[in-house]
């Protein structure tokens, strides 16, 4: 088993850079509008059962990122995210494919701390499937939700890097900065509707297609604040608090101004909305693919008659709104900023 990079090293970079605060990726409003927008994207056969749990699916978007910090699940760290340096040159292409073979091929502590996401994206998919095999209402529910917030992971470009939080260019900060700031400012403006999901062929390489394609994007990402915090008044790209330190929010993340947000916002050229329409096309479409390998089971029956009864005017009110507008509504998220 190989290990490119060991423990000592990565305390080591901590020590020099500073250790890297907790985050929710995406932010709670990235995570649960992505989750949301997507059930939209589904065929009907599917969208009228997962519409009968749309607030199920939209709250638990969240939920694997509440495994992490509240109780602190050791076995969930790992699969949020994957250093792609750590895994040397061109991991992309050389890194195995499979989470079977990544198994066999490195050892529990490499995987550890260099992360799994794309292996566990795998995982989960196939977890989908076989519940939506079974008709296990629950797990459909519970693993289709979470797969979503896994899939919306890797489109937030520094969730390949490990340079995620801009500690090795002084950029500390920029990770909640790009996924959670910049979408509760401007998300609004953002359309959802990122069209109708389409089955996936390979799952396994649309997945290391969709790493390869975030990770493009990390140097750009960061190269533009930077570019922008060197000719930006320098008392203008914090928020102040009353002794005139910079504020931070509840997760001791700092505050960027409204103006800065909003230049940093217009010189990523839509990257950010871009990511995140993505991730919901995405999302909807390995949900859409579980079913289909699975032999398209009748979902029907999974729900009271008497609740898609219910639920019917307000899903062609609500689908409507989501193909004329790209918007989701009763979204109530949390504000991190």
């Amino acid at each position: 088993m190989k290990r490119f990079l060991s423990k000592k090293i990565i305390f080591t970079a901590i020590a020099l850079f500073g250790a890297v605060p907790l985050l929710f990726a995406w932010g709670a409003w990235g995570h649960q509008h992505i989750n949301r927008a997507a059930v939209f994207a589904l065929p009907a056969p599917m969208r009228t059962f997962f519409y009968n749990h749309l607030d199920f699916i939209t709250e638990e978007a969240v939920v694997p990122d509440l495994r992490k910090y509240t109780i602190n699940d050791k076995a969930e760290f790992n699969r949020h995210f994957i250093d792609l340096e750590a895994y040397g040159d061109n991991a992309v292409q050389s890194l195995p494919k499979t989470a079977t073979e990544a198994k066999a091929q490195f050892n529990a502590e490499t995987l550890e701390d260099n992360g799994i996401l794309p292996w566990y994206i795998q995982e989960m998919t196939e977890k989908l499937t076989q519940a939506f095999k079974a008709k296990r209402k629950s797990e459909i529910l519970f693993l289709a939700a979470d797969l979503g917030h896994y899939i919306a992971d890797a489109h937030m470009p520094l969730h390949t890097s490990i340079n995620h939080d801009g500690q090795a260019t002084n950029q500390r900060g920029i990770h909640a900065f790009w996924e959670s700031q910049l979408p509760e400012m401007f998300g609004g403006t953002y359309n959802l509707n990122a069209g109708e999901a389409r089955y996936i062929e390979d799952i396994t390489a649309e997945t290391w297609n969709i790493i390869a394609h975030s990770n493009s994007l990390a140097d750009s990402l960061l190269q533009v604040e930077l570019q922008l915090k060197n000719t930006y008044p320098e008392a203008q790209i914090y928020d102040k608090d009353s002794v005139g330190a910079v504020a931070k929010n509840k997760y001791n993340q700092p505050m960027h101004t409204q103006a800065y947000a909003a230049e940093y916002h217009k010189r990523l050229r839509g990257m950010v909305e871009r990511q995140m329409r993505q991730a919901i096309a995405e999302t909807a479409s390995y949900w859409y693919t579980a079913w289909v390998n699975a032999g398209r089971p009748d979902l029907s029956g999974l729900d009271p008659e008497s609740l898609t009864k219910r639920n019917k005017k307000f899903l062609k009110q609500d689908l409507k709104l989501w193909e004329k507008q790209g918007k989701v509504r009763n979204v109530t998220s949390e504000a991190e900023f």
